[in-house]
């Protein structure tokens, strides 16, 4: 069974992750980490992981609950 940090850790759930149409019309959007400037994918990990509030929040209430999703 996967902790709350295994199944959070990951870019799209950090705040510096971005994703951006790459121009107008076109169809192909580019997602980014903001800090460390490069293109990445949104499943990938990195150590600098900071993740946004609502994915903070929703790992202190796992924490809290001693590891269970109550689900």
């Amino acid at each position: 069974m996967l902790t709350g940090l295994e199944r959070y850790h990951c870019c799209a759930s950090c705040i510096h992750f971005r994703a951006e149409r790459t121009g107008a019309g076109d169809p192909k959007i580019r997602t980014y980490c903001q800090r460390l400037g490069y293109d990445t994918r949104p499943d990938y990990q990195f150590r600098c992981w900071q993740p946004k509030p609502r994915v903070a929040e929703r790992l202190r209430r796992l924490s809290d609950a001693g590891g269970h999703s109550g689900g």
